[in-house]
């Protein structure tokens, strides 16, 4: 158990430090004036520091080096 967790953050660190966010649309009213409804795209980012990508993987190292084995 310990090491497929080990090994999932590993992998969740290295995609975390290659790809350091994403962003989406999301569709937003402008005006709602009774029957006549305008809205606009916003586009939104979502983005975190290459240094959480790289916390994570060292603590995947850990726990799979640490883990029992059987």
């Amino acid at each position: 158990m310990n090491k497929t967790f080990g090994v999932i953050l590993i992998f969740l660190g290295v995609i975390m430090l290659v790809w350091t966010g994403f962003s989406y649309t999301k569709k937003e009213k402008v005006v709602d004036a009774g029957p006549i409804q305008i809205s606009a795209d916003k586009q939104k980012n979502v983005n975190w520091p290459p240094y959480v990508g790289g916390i994570i993987l060292i603590a995947g190292v850990f726990i799979f080096v640490t883990a029992r084995r059987k």
